[in-house]
């Protein structure tokens, strides 16, 4: 019985993140518009993913601790390309692509930096 709750739990879990951004995306589709969405929240959110992210795989804890990180930063990549899209010019999102790459490989350069990262 435990088993098939934490099955159930963890799937349940797994499909809320996958469509989670999913209204928020079509809204935007639908709309032709990215008005009303904050472009520092969202790379605030992005952020914070992408740290919690890689810290989970500094780490090496189990995928299936985290797997939803990964669905929710795609969500928030796709987001952000149409902020982008429909503000008028989708290269303008390119730093902002460059900078989460980067931080992806500089956040575990030294184990301090990922622990200062994670810390309150």
């Amino acid at each position: 019985m435990e088993t098939r709750l934490l099955w159930f739990c963890n799937w349940s879990v797994l499909g809320v993140c996958a469509t989670l951004k999913l209204p928020q995306i079509f809204a935007v589709l639908g709309a032709r518009s990215a008005r009303g969405i904050s472009l520092p929240s969202l790379l605030l959110e992005l952020a914070g993913f992408l740290v919690f992210l890689r810290y989970q795989c500094y780490y090496e804890y189990p995928l299936l601790t985290y797997l939803e990180y990964p669905i929710l930063v795609a969500q928030d990549l796709i987001l952000l390309l149409c902020v982008f899209h429909f503000k008028g010019d989708v290269k303008q999102a390119a730093p902002y692509i460059v900078l989460c790459v980067s931080a992806w490989f500089i956040l575990t350069l030294q184990k301090w930096i990922i622990d200062l990262a994670m810390q309150e």
